[in-house]
C-alpha cells in the first residue's frame, strides 16, 4: 500500500514499538523526534535495522500543529496517515485501508474513529461512537492550521468522508492523577488560544459546557456502555471543559482587576 505514516514523538520508548508494528505494509514511516532522552532513538534504530521503511529525523519543537505540519511535509507517498506514537491501527482498519486508498480522486481525505483504552475496561467497544477526525489525507491536499495550539487538525482542500470501518486504538492508560495534569495542560493551551482569538468570558459556558461535554460523551457517544471507567472518562472530559472556561474567565478578570492585597485599604 503506497502511503506514508507520519509520527511526532518525544520520549515514547514505551509506546512507539506497537505503533510501528501496526503499520505493517506501509511503504514509508516518517518519525520526527523533538529531543527524546529515553531509549526512543535506539528503539527506532532497531526497527530500521530490521528493514522497516523508517525515516527518522530530529526537529526542534514547533508546537503541536507546527511539528505535525513539518512531519507531513516530509511524506512522499500519494496518501499520508497522521498517527500518534501511542496509537495503533486496529485489525479492521488494517483490512479496510486498501479500499480507502483507492477511492475516486474527488475524495481527498478520510476521518477515522479513535478508541481509547480505559483503565479497568480496556479499549472502548466499536459501538461506542467515538469522534472521527481527519487522519488520512492525499499528499498536497491539506495542511495544518498553525494558529491552533492544541487539538490541531488538518484543513482539507476538497471532499472528506468518514470511514465506517476501523479505528485507531489509543493506548496511554493514565491514572486519574496523571490524566488531570494532562487536562490541565491542554485546557491552558486552549484557553490561551481562545483569549488570543478574542473570545470573551461567558458565564453560561462556564456553567453549562462541562455538563454538556459530559452528557455528550456519556450518553450520545455511548461511554455508558463501559461502566465506571466510561463514567470516569466522560467526567474527565467535563473537567477539561470547566478548566478551559474558568481559565478564559480568570485571564480576562486579571486584566480588569489585577490581584492586589487590599486588606489595609478595606480596614479604613
Amino acid at each position: 500500500m503506497s502511503y506514508s505514516a507520519f509520527i511526532i514523538c518525544l520520549n515514547e520508548e514505551a509506546y512507539l514499538g506497537k505503533c510501528i508494528e501496526s503499520l505493517e505494509g506501509c511503504t514509508e514511516i516518517i518519525i520526527v523526534d523533538s529531543g527524546s532522552t529515553d531509549g526512543t532513538g535506539a528503539l527506532v534504530q532497531s526497527y530500521i535495522d530490521k528493514g522497516w521503511p523508517i525515516r527518522f529525523m530530529y526537529e526542534p519543537w514547533r508546537g503541536y500543529a507546527g511539528q505535525k505540519q513539518f512531519a507531513l511535509e516530509q511524506c512522499t507517498r500519494p496518501w499520508c496517515l497522521n498517527i500518534d506514537a501511542d496509537e495503533r491501527l486496529d485489525p479492521a482498519l488494517q483490512s479496510v485501508l486498501p479500499e480507502l486508498l483507492t477511492v475516486s480522486e474527488r475524495i481527498v481525505g478520510w476521518k477515522i474513529a479513535r478508541r481509547p483504552y480505559l483503565i479497568g475496561h480496556g479499549y472502548t467497544p466499536e459501538n461506542v461512537h467515538e469522534r472521527k477526525n481527519l487522519r488520512l489525507i492525499r499528499k498536497g491536499k491539506g495542511a495544518y492550521d498553525l494558529s491552533q495550539k492544541v487539538h490541531e487538525g488538518i484543513i482539507p482542500h476538497g471532499e472528506v468522508k468518514a470511514s465506517d470501518t476501523g479505528s485507531l486504538l489509543h493506548y496511554r492508560p493514565l491514572v486519574i492523577d496523571e490524566q488531570i495534569l494532562k487536562e490541565n495542560k491542554y485546557s491552558t493551551l486552549k484557553a490561551d488560544q481562545k483569549v488570543a482569538e478574542g473570545t470573551k468570558a461567558n458565564l453560561s459556558k462556564l456553567l453549562f459546557s462541562p455538563w454538556l461535554y459530559f452528557l455528550r460523551l456519556y450518553f450520545r457517544n455511548g461511554l455508558w456502555r463501559c461502566g465506571v471507567p466510561g463514567f470516569i472518562e466522560a467526567a474527565t472530559g467535563g473537567v477539561y471543559a470547566f478548566l478551559t472556561q474558568a481559565k478564559i474567565y480568570q485571564r480576562h478578570a486579571l486584566k480588569r482587576r489585577p490581584n492586589v492585597d487590599d486588606m489595609d485599604r478595606r480596614r479604613t
